[in-house]
């Protein structure tokens, strides 16, 4: 049976899910500009982080880098009451597993878990890259600061850690250093690889690649702009799945894009003095990050990275040629613009790990009449669910109608035909799950 609102309970309860939390702008409060400029700089005094780079020095090379980076890590735990799991993850890579392996290396990613308190096995993942490189990517010895690609998201990472830890949330946090990404991603495979066999229940990863520069080769400068790369639909689907795109839509509205419109809104919600640029594409033309091999394995996961690139400063050998000072050296790098999108990360995994398990089930009826139906599966956790929807052109979740707890609904006068339709479950303070796009019809 249809489930309805009277207006009264309607007005109550939409007004009490508009409202923000001020522990979002207590987050976002406590990122350190000055905390990252510092975490940069040590990371950029290592020499080079290239992967296959000295693992013996304690001063130099990618070895020294990961055991700062986890003790960093192993500090923030000492402070929370022990609150973080710190790891390393390793798996070797043989010579010759692409061109850019031209000698056997164990990668070692640095892995900190932040236990949630009722979802222990439900991860949200903020990475950084702990390698760096110069113009030959098979060169570990030459100086290859990396301060912006990639100790700016590293840094960012481990500063989310300082202040996300101070709370405690109902999901798990993860704080990822990965290794092996600019000799081909390998870091994220054996993490990929690693969660597969031990069953974690992924919600989505925020690779965060390079957030600390402004100034663009093509000679816009913005400190607001920022990019949200996010592929259009998981890899691992079914052909049952891509026919039901074709008939019922979803081409762009996978878990990926759900998750970065996810980001896109809270942004927007709490953090308006920036903008979020919602890229429909899996990263940058031709080119990759870590975030992709938890796409290949069906996890969602996204890109958070600066609008306005400069090539010059991106996998180049410090040198200055035709006037040009070419190099991806510390003085490049923003603290302020860094900090604003560590806080973006910060804010989204912590209204994620504060929210309920998103609705496993959402089905979609209401063909050939003037009404959308609904049906979804209960949520544990959840006091009540939100019904959003969208012109088919429009690429954010523009309208919604909070329902209460019911787990049907029928939006009235509201033509199927001509939207794009998904739900959220809500919890009681008010957090709310991804988006879900309908998986299932309902015929009658």
């Amino acid at each position: 049976m249809r489930k309805l609102l009277t207006p009264v309970l309607i007005f109550c309860t939409t007004f009490l899910f508009a409202q923000t939390d001020q522990r979002i702008y207590d987050i976002i409060n406590a990122v350190s500009s000055e905390r990252i400029e510092k975490d940069v700089t040590t990371l950029v005094n290592f020499g080079t982080r290239h992967t296959l780079s000295d693992t013996i020095s304690k001063t130099k090379g990618i070895g020294a880098a990961r055991r700062w980076i986890k003790s960093e890590f192993d500090k923030i735990s000492t402070t929370c009451g022990n609150c973080l799991e710190v790891s390393y993850q390793k798996d070797l890579v043989k010579k010759d597993a692409n061109a850019r392996i031209v000698k056997d290396v164990e990668v070692v990613n640095v892995v900190a878990i932040q236990r949630g308190t009722k979802y222990p096995n439900r991860y949200i993942i903020m990475s950084g890259d702990i390698d760096s490189r110069v113009s030959d990517p098979t060169n570990f010895t030459s100086e290859s600061p990396g301060a912006n690609d990639n100790a700016s998201g590293m840094a960012g990472t481990i500063e989310a850690a300082r202040v996300l830890s101070k709370y405690k949330f109902e999901s798990s946090i993860i704080y990822l250093g990965l290794s092996g990404e600019e000799q081909g991603l390998f870091g994220g495979q054996g993490l990929v690889k690693s969660a597969k066999e031990k069953g974690w229940d992924i919600i989505g990863i925020f690779n965060n690649d390079m957030i600390g520069n402004i100034k663009g080769v093509d000679g816009i400068i913005s400190n607001t702009d920022f990019r949200i790369f996010s592929e259009p639909v998981p890899p691992t689907e079914t052909e049952r799945e891509r026919n039901m795109r074709r008939f019922y839509g979803g081409e762009v509205d996978g878990i990926s894009r759900q998750l970065a419109r996810y980001v896109h809104n809270n942004v927007k919600t709490y953090m308006p003095e920036m903008n979020p640029m919602m890229i429909y594409r899996l990263d940058r033309f031709g080119r990759g990050g870590h975030h992709r091999p938890f796409n290949d394995a069906g996890y969602a996961g996204i890109r958070i990275m600066e609008a306005h690139e400069n090539y010059t400063q991106q996998h180049q050998d410090i040198r200055v040629e035709d006037g040009i000072a070419y190099g991806d050296v510390l003085e490049h790098v923003n603290f302020d613009y860094a900090r604003n999108l560590t806080a973006v990360n910060a804010i989204n995994m912590a209204s994620l790990a504060w929210a309920p398990p998103a609705p496993q089930e959402v089905k979609i009826g209401g063909i050939v009449e003037p009404s959308a139906k609904f049906e979804w599966s209960k949520v544990d956790g959840a006091t009540g669910y939100k019904i959003y929807w969208r012109d088919t052109t429009s690429p954010t979740w523009d309208h919604s109608r909070y329902v209460g707890d019911v787990t049907e609904f029928t939006l009235e006068g509201i033509v199927i035909d001509n939207y794009f339709f998904g739900v959220s479950a809500v919890g009681k303070d008010g957090f709310e799950s991804v988006v879900v796009f309908p998986n299932a019809i309902m015929r009658n």
